[in-house]
């Protein structure tokens, strides 16, 4: 799984701009192969620090996805930006749940 984390800290009078263009991307780019997920996320503390969190099942659909127009449509909103998104890439191999955290959780007696 591929999980991309674009940071982006927009312009107070662009929030709602900004905001209302990625919510309506969710829907298509939620049907694009190979995503399984796509989340807007705000700062509690800073409504203008916007989080997106895309999950991919593979390299190849992210590759695929980062050549679309939708994510095209992405960068060209870094003029409602304060400076370009920062924009992480991490490649997972193994995830775990909630069985890990009851297991750490286990008193030993």
């Amino acid at each position: 799984m591929i999980v991309v984390r674009i940071t982006m800290n927009v312009l107070p009078e662009k929030q709602k701009e900004l905001v209302q263009t990625i919510l309506s991307m969710i829907g298509p780019m939620e049907k694009e192969a190979g995503c399984l997920s796509y989340a807007l996320f705000c700062n509690v503390q800073d409504k203008n620090l916007l989080n997106l969190l895309e999950e991919w099942q593979t390299r190849k659909d992210l590759d695929r996805h980062l050549r679309s127009e939708m994510f095209s449509v992405l960068l060209g909103a870094k003029s409602l930006l304060f400076h370009p998104p920062q924009i992480q890439i991490h490649t997972v191999s193994h995830s775990e749940g909630m069985e890990t955290v009851k297991a750490a959780r286990v008193e030993k007696t």
